[in-house]
């Protein structure tokens, strides 16, 4: 909780009212301006509490009309009524006068964001801009002047730019970017780093008019708007420049990157316009408005929202108040106003436990406090500098409100808490008085002893004697010093590099120094006899008070040297006996660190808690990892302390209160959180830290003061204490004299019990320090000293409490021996019960139940997700509606019990209506609402009609039957539906007529059987057959019909019968000789069918045999089978007869069966005989009968399966000739390629050759593979030969015949040469005609460059002995005619065709020489030749022509 201390400026006698206020953004300095008509105005500089700044008085006889703070320095520009503009430096008080520029009133006064530009403006529309250097030092005349003839309104610079992250562009730079390489080049432009000032600004008119002005000062109109504008601002997340008018209408403009402005949103504010309005617009998208109305208007322009604020007469408001005025400060997100009655309203942002979620309901993020009372009417109200005071205009005086945290202490068992500025409320707890505590000053802080309350201000020191009646003051001294403990007699204060030892009256005793470098006293703390003092170089030292003087306890210790991060020392207390130090510090960033830091005073380390992660330091020791630890890791992680506390008389308990990360912006530390958490920690040098409890604090308390077992002390509003909680109570002997007095304070603290001492808070010291010995060894782990601890103690309440203990624990075992000692024979058997639950959690959660602790339990079911059981607990606890929602949400497989069970919870309560409701949910009213409303008959029948459930009808008809109303029960059941209970009645009734109808009708197989049997009963055999088959109860229609011997109908009924009904009908079929065809389709029907068979064949039924054997299959009877394969040979049904022996395994015979008769054998048949393993047959007989199914697959043509089948007899050479018949060729290769045998590669490789290889690439290529695969190297040596005379013969391409003769002289070289001596012939052979084909590609490749000699040569070549085949002839002469006609000896070229002719006088010479060369002899020789132009010529010269032909 806090309060505001009001300063009143301390202004001049001679001052007038004042007129204007402002204060600096970050130093507590306020500028007033004062204004009368008769002396002029005035503008007066303050400090933070008011003082009057001497040196910074200015005063003109003209009024003061703007006034404007550097954003940085303290200099502060004035625009007075006749257009002066000067600069007052603070504390100087040095006055710099602007050129004179402007001459009438000034209208704005605007710096940018650094303070290096400031923008002047008067209302005869004159605008200067002017420079300064760092300092806030003028420099040189204005820079630019401009004259828009209109009033100025506003101004506005533009949003400063993000600087270059040097961080992010040293990394790109590492990873090779150039363009961040370029940046940090000393030949580009200077780096920029950090924010960058925006020098351009935005300016309006008062005719609506808004004028852009860039960075060099040129003015450009941007948009305008219908009336003059009241307030420009910049909204950043948008990127868009925002006017509000007089008539409050807000303009959106988006700013176009060439300077152009586009409207996109246009409304009319919804509150009332006038001369005092007050717009402010805050950074996270608010515009607040205040029109002299009892209502604030917020629009949240980020959001698209608005909401309206109110004054709340409960906190102290009137009725009637207007609201004048307001401001925000965004450092603690507190919105100030200003009332017409003189109040200060302040709406404060409520934190919420998960900073991570934002409420929909935008108006509840706001809280009102209580009314802060200021005499006058507020006209004016700002928030300034970073100590974030308020400053208050009243129109007679100036107030500076100061927020101060409420100070609170607690020790020796008083506790003093601060109720308003001056006064406070002590309590004493031993002799349970509460007494006020009127001071003449300003409280700063307080410090009580069991004697004495000491107060101070930071520069006056009061100390009072506490007695029984009241508080005597005893010494007052000044004193500068802002922090102050007490020790017996003693008080400390602090000063520069020293502590200071006192009297109460102020005498200095002893002085405790510092060095320089362990810096300023700054934090003091005393528990027991020992004190701590923390300084502003993050020094920590320890004395010892328990002599006349303070000695040194320890060292000083520098927390820097083993905490990181350390930016200053927020508190330090230490324990009872100055063993452990625990500090809270300020990382370098300004935000409090999450841990908790712990110094050992003998051990000389530091350790620490960490409540982010829930976990101490990894140097500390920490019990076993378990499901318990874990879940209070997660109870209080994500959080940070807030204030901490050492117990005053046991060292080892440490208690502090934490809050949720996010929550650093609270001023008042815990006290107006809702989150708050209060953890308790033993802290020993043996086992380190160890949480001992942790607890939501209540919402009723406000803060932590202290930890005295058995009690946690808080402060609390009057009459505000927690149900949970013990307040301050007077002791039993004085209660009786002391109760009828007026209370003289009010009651302020508010006491709790720990944990482990709930119901033990008035236990002797022996009991209480068993008790926290316990708590200590359990929370060890340490059962046999827990144990040692409690074995005397006798109290049925303390073992109840150790039980409690084991709770929050989670020692069942420990438990079980508390209940024992308890004689709680029943929450022991329910424990031992719940060990069958898996999860630990539901096992204490039992015990919790047992022990009445129902919020522990309520929780223990949720952290292990057992929802089944939180359900029941709800049930059981009565809370329904929890229950309920737990089972619609979490526990579903439940939801039907649960509303069951509420609806019988509702009816023993008696609200039936609600019950039906529920009964209904559960599905269950069709039985329990009948049952319920059974003695009520009227609402029964009401329900009945409304309900329309077929099973309610059934219910009531039945009612309605035995109460003997059969019309109503015919009625009833006809609407439910039952067609039983309808022909059960009519029939009952007489009505067979209308009961067949019924039956007939509805099909209903239940009332068919009914009506069946009541036929039969009076011998109507027909209908009762009838209605029997109705029924589908064909059995008793079969035994009906066999007694009164109904044949016909017989056959019809056992075929839609079971087998056995068919059975029996067929053998009375049989037994009566008549109809043996109907005997046997029933045999067979029934599945009977080698009686059927045995049957037919006695009875010569062949239709009937041809109908069994389609069902025959090769699980029936061998024998039967056989049988009835001899019976369809004998008919000639071959295909039928073959069927039945494979299925017989009669597998020869079915295979000579399709010999004989030609019967094509399928690929399914086949792969029925295939016999591979036979128990009958044995291999051989086994591959012999395979080779004859394929064989008889190769007469069919069926290569594919023929093939299949030999691969199975294992005889791959005949499947690879059927492969080959079939001409597969890619399954011919890839069956070669799977087998790996020789002679098949070879095959295959054969086959390839007999196809069209020269064609097909790939044949050739598989040839080649396969005879290499084959080793048959004089078989390739043979295909490479054919393939070199195909070149010659088809493309006469010597070159590549002579590679194959090559290839094929290489493979017969390999070739194992034979019995007659085959292979040297083959290969002399080939080496011949190797050389000839040599030297014949030699004369062509010679003859472009030799003609002569290639002719020579191949003359030469001619006269070998046997050149043909080698090289044909007619190519060689062929040559030698081409040469002779290109070189145009055309008589030489045809003598050299005529030889030809007579060599190969059978050949057409076509195939040697080309067409162009016949041509050219035909066309010069005058005679025609083969291959020419062929025109009709004479028949006598046929005789020529055949000469010259082949």
């Amino acid at each position: 909780m806090a309060v505001y201390f009001d300063h009143r400026i301390e202004a001049p006698d001679n001052s007038a009212d004042p007129s204007h206020l402002t204060w600096h953004s970050t130093l507590p300095i306020l500028a007033v301006a004062s204004s009368s008509p008769a002396s002029g105005g005035c503008v007066d500089l303050y400090l933070q509490q008011g003082e009057y700044v001497e040196s910074c008085h200015v005063e003109r006889p003209h009024q003061a009309a703007v006034l404007r703070w550097h954003p940085l320095k303290p200099v502060l520009a004035l625009g007075w009524e006749n257009g002066e503009v000067m600069l007052l430096t603070h504390p100087s008080g040095e006055q710099a006068v602007l050129p004179s520029v402007h001459t009438a009133c000034i209208a704005l006064l605007e710096w940018s964001g650094s303070g290096s530009r400031l923008v002047t403006g008067d209302q005869n529309g004159a605008l200067a801009v002017w420079k300064l250097d760092a300092r806030g030092r003028l420099i040189g005349n204005h820079l630019v002047k401009h004259d828009y003839n209109k009033p100025l309104t506003c101004c506005i610079f533009k949003p400063t730019s993000p600087g270059d992250d040097v961080t992010m562009l040293a990394r790109a730079s590492v990873r090779g970017d150039e363009s961040a390489l370029d940046m940090f080049s000393w030949k580009g432009a200077p780096l920029k780093m950090g924010p960058q000032e925006g020098l351009g600004f935005y300016v309006s008119t008062s005719d609506g008019t808004v004028h852009a002005v860039d960075e060099q000062c040129k003015t450009s109109p941007l948009f305008s708007v219908e009336s003059s504008i009241k307030k420009l601002f910049y909204l950043e997340k948008r990127g868009a420049l925002a006017a509000v008018t007089e008539t409050l209408t807000l303009s959106q403009y988006t700013l176009g990157p060439e300077g152009g402005a586009h409207e996109f949103m246009k409304v009319k504010l919804s509150s009332k316009a006038g001369q005092n309005v007050d717009i402010i617009w805050t950074e996270n998208s608010l515009l607040i408005t205040a029109t002299g109305e009892p209502t604030i208007r917020i629009w949240d322009l980020e959001r698209d929202d608005n909401y309206v604020l109110s004054l709340d007469e409960l906190l102290g408001f009137e009725k009637g108040e207007m609201i004048n005025c307001v401001s925000y400060c965004a450092s603690r997100e507190i919105l100030a106003a200003g009332t017409s009655h003189g109040h200060i309203a302040m709406w404060k942002m409520v934190m919420q436990p998960s900073s991570n979620s934002y409420r929909t309901d935008t108006k509840a993020l706001w809280k009102l406090q209580m009314a802060t009372e200021i005499n006058g009417n507020v006209t004016q109200l700002q928030w300034g500098s970073i100590q974030n005071l308020l400053a208050v205009n009243n129109s007679r005086t100036v107030l500076i409100l100061c927020e101060h945290v409420m100070s609170a202490h607690f020790s020796q068992q008083v506790a003093a808490v601060q109720l308003t500025p001056t006064q406070l409320s002590v309590t004493h707890f031993t002799t349970g008085t509460t007494l006020p505590l009127q001071c003449d000053m300003h409280i700063k802080g307080v410090c009580v002893s069991k004697d004495s309350v000491t107060v101070w201000n930071g520069k006056l020191v009061s100390v009072y004697e506490l007695s029984g009646t009241g508080l005597h003051i005893t010494g007052s001294f000044p004193c500068d010093s802002q922090v102050l403990a007490v020790h017996d007699e003693n008080l400390y204060t602090v000063e520069p590099n020293r502590v200071q030892i006192r009297t109460p009256q102020g005498t200095v005793k002893q002085l405790l120094t510092f060095s320089k470098a362990e810096g300023n006293p700054v934090l003091l703390n005393v528990c027991q006899s020992y004190l701590v003092v923390g300084t502003d170089t993050a020094h920590i030292r320890v004395y010892d008070l328990s002599r006349r003087d303070a000695k040194a306890h320890c060292s000083a210790k520098n927390l820097a040297d083993h905490i990181t991060m350390l930016g200053a020392l927020r508190s330090v207390k230490c324990n009872a006996n100055g063993s452990q130090v625990s500090i809270l510090i300020s990382q370098v960033n300004g935000r409090p660190d999450h841990k908790v830091y712990f110094y050992d005073t003998e051990m000389d380390i530091v350790t620490h808690f960490d409540f982010f992660t829930g976990r101490p330091s990894s140097g500390v020791s920490q019990p076993d990892e378990n499901d318990k630890q874990k879940f209070q890791e997660d109870e209080f992680s994500g959080r940070f302390a807030v204030s901490h506390y050492w117990d005053e008389s046991e060292p080892r308990l440490f208690v502090c209160e934490t809050v949720p990360v996010g929550s650093e912006k609270s001023p008042n530390g815990s006290s107006e959180l809702e989150d708050v958490s209060v953890v308790t920690l033993f802290c020993t040098q043996e086992h380190g830290l160890l949480l001992q409890d942790c607890f939501s604090k209540p919402s009723g308390l406000q803060a932590l003061l202290a930890l005295n077992v058995p009690y946690y002390y808080f402060s609390c509003k009057p009459g505000e204490g927690h149900p949970g909680t013990t307040e301050a109570s007077l002791p039993s002997d004085q209660s009786e004299s002391t109760r009828g007095a007026p209370a003289a304070s009010p009651q302020m603290v508010s006491r709790r019990p720990l944990r482990d001492f709930v119901g033990l808070e008035k236990c002797e010291k022996g009991t209480r320090d068993a008790m926290l010995n316990f708590s200590f060894y359990l929370t060890v782990g340490d059962m046999d000293e827990a144990f040692k601890t409690i074995k005397l103690i006798k109290s049925k309440a303390v073992w109840e409490n150790m039980a409690r203990m084991c709770v929050k624990t989670r020692r069942l075992d420990v438990a079980r021996v508390c209940l024992g000692n308890m004689g709680n024979a029943r929450a022991a058997k329910a424990v031992k019960e719940a060990e069958a639950e898996p999860e630990p959690e539901a096992q204490v959660a039992m015990l919790a139940i047992q022990l009445g602790m129902l919020e522990d339990a309520e929780k223990l079911y949720k952290s292990c997700h057992r929802h089944d059981l939180l359900n029941a607990f709800y049930q059981a606890s009565s809370e329904w509606q929890q229950a309920l929602e737990t089972a619609e949400t979490h526990d579903r497989i439940h939801l039907r019990t649960t509303y069951y069970n509420y609806a019988k919870y509702l009816e023993s309560m008696g609200h039936k209506n609600l019950a039906l409701v529920y009964y209904e949910k559960s599905d269950t009213h069709r039985v329990e609402v009948p049952r319920m409303l059974q003695e009520d008959t009227s609402s029964l029948e009401i329900y009945v009609n409304k309900a329309k459930d077929k099973n309610i009808y059934k219910w009531w008809a039945q009612y309605m039957e035995s109460q003997s109303d059969m019309e109503r029960a015919l009625q009833f059941y006809e609407c439910a539906q039952d067609y039983l209970s309808l022909v059960r009645v009519h029939c009952y009734m007489g009505n067979v007529q209308e009961a067949s109808q019924i039956a007939n009708n509805t099909g209903d197989r239940a009332a068919s059987y009914h009506l069946a049997r009541h036929y039969e009963g009076h011998d109507d055999i027909k209908q009762a057959v009838h209605f029997y088959t109705r029924a589908q109860a064909y059995n008793n229609a079969i035994r009906l019909c066999k007694e009164n011997g109904l044949d016909d109908q017989l056959m019809n009924l056992a075929l839609l019968s079971n087998p056995e009904d068919m059975m029996e009908a067929a053998c009375y079929y049989e037994e009566k000789g008549k109809h043996l065809d109907r005997a046997v389709a029933l045999f067979h029907k029934a599945g009977y069918v080698s009686k059927a068979l045995e049957l037919a064949f006695a009875t010569e039924q062949f239709a009937a045999l041809q109908l069994i054997a389609e069902d025959l299959n090769e699980s029936s009877d061998p024998a039967l089978l056989t049988r009835c394969s001899d019976f369809f040979i004998q008919h000639s049904q071959y295909e039928k007869a073959v069927e039945l022996l494979a299925a017989a395994k009669k597998y020869p015979q079915a295979v000579e069966l399709c010999l004989t008769q030609n019967l094509t054998i399928t690929e399914d048949l086949a792969e029925r005989m295939t016999v591979t393993d036979s128990k009958d047959l044995s291999e051989e007989a086994c591959k012999e009968l395979l080779e004859k199914i394929a064989d008889c697959c190769m007469s069919q043509g069926s290569y594919h399966l023929a093939t299949k089948v030999y691969t199975q007899a294992g005889n791959k050479h005949k499947a690879m000739k059927a492969l080959l018949k079939s001409g597969d060729t890619d399954k011919i290769a890839f069956f070669a390629s799977v087998s790996r045998q020789k002679e098949l590669f070879i095959m295959a490789a054969n086959y390839f050759q007999s196809l069209d290889w020269r064609q097909n690439p790939k044949n050739l290529n598989r040839i080649i593979e396969f005879y290499t695969k084959g080793k048959a190297p004089d078989l390739l040596g043979g295909f490479y030969e054919a393939c070199a005379q195909v070149e010659i013969d088809d493309y006469q391409n010597y070159e590549k015949a002579l590679e194959a003769l090559m290839e094929a002289f290489k493979c017969l070289s390999k070739a194992k040469d034979t019995p007659g001596g085959q292979r040297e012939v083959k290969l002399t052979d080939l080496q011949q005609k190797i050389s000839l084909i040599k030297k014949f590609v030699h004369i062509r490749r010679l003859y472009p460059e030799d003609p002569d000699e290639a002719v020579r040569l191949c003359e030469a070549l001619l006269e070998e002995p046997e050149l043909d085949p080698a090289v044909r002839i007619g190519d060689a002469f062929g040559f030698l005619v081409e040469h002779h006609c290109q070189q145009g000896q055309l008589q030489m070229a045809y003598q050299k065709l005529e030889e030809l002719q007579k060599l190969l006088p059978s050949q057409s010479i076509k195939c040697y020489i080309s067409q162009a060369s016949l041509d050219m002899l035909q066309r010069e020789m005058g005679i025609p030749l083969e291959g020419g132009d062929h025109k009709p010529v004479p028949r006598e010269e046929d005789e020529v022509e055949e000469d010259l032909t082949v």
